[in-house]
């Protein structure tokens, strides 16, 4: 009879007096021993609503059936398990880092019921990294590619997130030619512009993105659709079109003292920090300056990252929100990780003013004190009311990282493309667009979302992009 094992193996993760000296990764990762440890719990169950639980329906149970299988030889574990990983998600090192498990396939692991879930994110991480390092994917690439048939069709990907990469590389693995372009000068969408590298090396990213170029895909960067060229200029050239430019335009507020110097949306923000590297100025040519006093207003995942990195930056850090601590949208392991890093949280705390000094710059922030009701929103939040009562908090920089939406520059230029009031894209069951040959995914059509969200719209939008080029071909 086997034996149920409850708790799980923990990672190894950095010391927080070391994390704090720069933007080294938190999490250390599985050793081989302490992964096929991990596994070992699992229930195989089937079938498995961790899989029904993953956007991408990774066949979770047998990726880690390999590593059980073969734990007395790593190297075929980890062949056998990135094969798994691979027939659903190219891109396993960057979702297994930063894809909120516990509320997708963790979030209904059997095991859960019982004890706490089995980690599956950090086994498919391990599966990755343990992959590269000794370099198991690269051979299983020269395995794949020679196979690949190629077509004559083009494809063209518009941004180079989360969403384009995938639906790129579900494509290339069918052999189609595909195009990526890419407004800024790095690939990565907000892998590289929105995490830092404490939770995503950039390293990784690059590695990653050597596959997809193995593979045949081609990244055009520093293309700007709508200025460097013209969708209609694309639609001449390319078969088919894919829409994945996210959601990268900050939302703000709109209250006194916005325009104060030392206010930044965390777009701003971590851009700077994490693709200009602005902590190694002079180094790099874009500057940042951080105060003594930080205040980041929001607490999702990218709140917590500008909280994290302005620690980084020695200023003492508070996360104002203006709901309870229940209602905090970001991952478990981010807010545990910013607790020990020394950020402060403050609740119930709706921001209504900045207060600037005679120079223009921001020296504090008024807040309205809210009290929670027991009514709930349609959302499930218990609806808020204010109290009558302020309080004000002294910050030199202020961080709003209270979401973002769509970007305007694309609709601009297709204005017959159909969205809503939001500038979301709207979609059909294949991904299509109302436009023939156009198709979208990610952030485009969902609004600010999750990574993992937008991988899982590129690769049904691949198996649209599929089944419309073959329609195409047999009625031509």
């Amino acid at each position: 009879m086997m034996t149920l094992i409850k708790e799980r193996v923990p990672t190894p993760e950095r010391p927080v007096e070391e994390r704090l000296k720069g933007f080294m990764e938190v999490n250390l990762g599985y050793t081989f021993e302490l992964a096929v440890k991990e596994a070992e719990r699992c229930l195989q169950c089937s079938p498995a609503p961790c899989t029904q639980g993953c956007p991408v329906h990774i066949d979770v149970p047998g990726f880690i059936r390999k590593l059980r299988e073969n734990r007395d030889n790593p190297e075929k574990a980890v062949k056998e398990a990135l094969e798994v990983i691979w027939a659903c998600n190219t891109l396993p090192a960057i979702t297994g880092r930063v894809c909120p498990q516990e509320d997708q396939c963790e979030a209904v692991c059997v095991m859960g019921k019982v004890g706490e879930p089995i980690n599956i994110g950090k086994l498919e991480r391990f599966v990755a990294d343990y992959a590269r390092e000794k370099g198991i994917d690269e051979k299983l690439l020269q395995e794949i590619t020679p196979k690949i048939e190629k077509k004559k069709e083009k494809v063209a990907v518009i941004g180079a997130g989360p969403a384009g990469l995938t639906c790129a590389a579900e494509l290339a693995k069918e052999g189609y030619q595909v195009t990526i372009f890419e407004a800024l000068h790095k690939p990565g969408g907000v892998l590289v512009y929105g995490i830092p590298e404490f939770r995503l090396p950039k390293e990784t990213i690059e590695k990653e993105l050597e596959k997809l170029k193995k593979l045949g895909v081609e990244i055009k960067t520093d293309y700007v659709v709508g200025r460097t060229v013209t969708f209609d200029e694309l639609l001449e050239e390319y078969d088919a079109v894919f829409i994945g430019t996210g959601a990268g335009t900050p939302k703000l507020l709109n209250i006194p003292g916005i325009n104060l110097n030392g206010i930044y949306s965390a777009n701003e923000f971590l851009t700077r920090v994490n693709l200009m590297k602005a902590y190694a100025f002079p180094e790099y040519e874009t500057p940042i300056k951080v105060g003594k006093k930080v205040i980041v207003i929001g607490a999702g995942n990218t709140a917590m990252d500008a909280a994290r990195t302005a620690r980084r930056l020695g200023a003492e850090v508070t996360i104002a929100y203006r709901r309870g601590e229940e209602d905090v949208t970001a991952r478990v392991e981010e807010v545990a990780h910013a607790k020990e890093e020394g950020v402060k949280f403050e609740f119930f705390l709706n921001p209504v003013e900045f207060i600037g000094d005679e120079n223009g710059r921001v020296k504090a922030v008024k807040f309205e004190k809210m009290r929670p009701l027991e009514e709930r929103d349609a959302r499930g939040k218990r609806k808020l009311v204010p109290t009558g009562e302020t309080a004000v908090l002294e910050a030199d920089t202020v961080i709003i990282a209270i979401g973002k939406t769509t970007s305007k520059l694309l609709r601009m230029t297709l204005p017959q493309i159909e969205a809503d009031e939001h500038g979301v894209i709207k979609v059909n069951e294949n991904m299509m667009t109302n436009i023939p040959g156009v198709f979208a995914g990610g952030d485009a059509i969902r609004g600010e979302a999750t990574v993992i969200l937008a991988m899982g719209d590129g690769r049904k939008a691949a198996k649209g992009i599929k089944q419309y080029l073959e329609e195409k071909r047999k009625s031509s």
